[in-house]
């Protein structure tokens, strides 16, 4: 997905798929000024994706524009009797959305995120765009929500509990690569997936491993689950009274490859997206402006569950007062 969203960007492709865990859609369609949308948990088929973590990832649209999205969402969103993990439900015509129209539609801006510590010019960017919303008559409010600090620790738990479960089938006997480099089957198995998986892979799986280990089960991975149905039960009272919820995507504009030597600073750019993930409701990344180094910056807008409709409505809307296409490469 790395390859395919500066692609999208770029104008060498119309549109690309990405899978969202905790971000991957979102973030990266922040920092190349494109349109990521992840949708509901089980709205869209995750037959065939290299599972990661199964309660948490969902398949989504990355485009050039909400339209395209909107289009998109008609042809992959639907029951497959493949993913347990699939929602039958009707299916809908997204592009009804497509209406630049968001007079009376209530939008709660969560004063929690936005007193987070975060770039001064994405804050600027993103209030600049929800002023923009209240002139087409958005009725924007501010609500409080459970800090997203706490959605941050739980997700890092939850996430590498599952993969550690999820990827153990990478051993070198059934799937994915085996290791020449082995005397015997013992060896086999620690070499193939000491060459197999990066850095990264293997530090989440050491996380979830200790999380769910005899003796720690309780104090952190219990933990993490009692606190999701906290934040679920957070979404689900804000959205009693709101259409949406609109958020930063990222924290700061996109950063330099390897910039970041430290996971726990690399973990904390996930603040505003992982929520979403932790809730299952749908959230789409839109491109509200630019830094003072012509560096893209985008804004969440989240809906309820099933809300995809409103948030494609809302982010058309902006996308037209805000003109960014003007800024994209021709396809």
């Amino acid at each position: 997905m790395e390859v395919q969203l500066p692609l999208v960007a770029a104008g060498e492709c119309a549109a690309a798929l990405g899978s969202d865990t905790g971000g991957s859609i979102r973030q990266p369609a922040s920092y190349c000024g494109v349109v990521g949308l992840k949708p509901t948990y089980g709205m869209v088929s995750r037959y065939g994706l290299v599972a990661f973590a199964s309660s948490l990832d969902q398949i989504g649209p990355i485009t050039k524009d909400v339209e395209d999205s909107a289009i998109l969402m008609n042809v992959i969103a639907g029951h497959d009797p493949q993913d347990s993990t699939s929602i039958a439900g009707k299916k809908e015509d997204y592009t009804k959305y497509l209406k630049e129209d968001v007079s009376g539609m209530k939008i709660g801006i969560p004063e929690e995120y936005f007193n987070l510590e975060f770039d001064e010019e994405v804050k600027a960017s993103v209030l600049a765009a929800v002023e923009k919303l209240k002139e087409a008559g958005a009725e924007v409010e501010t609500v409080h929500m459970t800090d997203a600090s706490y959605a941050l620790a739980a997700y890092y738990v939850i996430a590498p509990a599952e993969a550690s479960s999820n990827l153990a089938r990478y051993d070198g006997v059934r799937y994915g690569l085996r290791s020449e480099q082995a005397a015997d089957v013992s060896e086999m198995f620690t070499n193939t997936r000491h060459e197999g998986f990066g850095d990264e892979v293997k530090r989440r799986i050491m996380i979830g491993t200790y999380a769910l280990s005899s003796g720690y089960y309780d104090a952190y991975y219990l933990k993490a689950q009692k606190v999701r149905t906290l934040i679920k039960d957070d979404f689900d009272r804000i959205f009693n009274d709101f259409d949406l919820i609109l958020t930063p995507t990222a924290p700061s504009t996109a950063i330099e490859l390897e910039s970041k030597s430290d996971p726990l600073e690399m973990y904390h750019t996930d603040i505003f997206t992982v929520p979403v993930n932790i809730a299952g409701v749908p959230a789409m990344s839109v491109p509200c402006g630019f830094d003072s180094n012509e560096m893209p910056i985008g804004l969440q807008l989240i809906g309820p569950h099933f809300g995809e409709g409103k948030i494609i409505q809302a982010a058309y809307t902006l996308e037209k007062l805000l003109n960014i296409n003007e800024k994209r490469a021709e396809l």
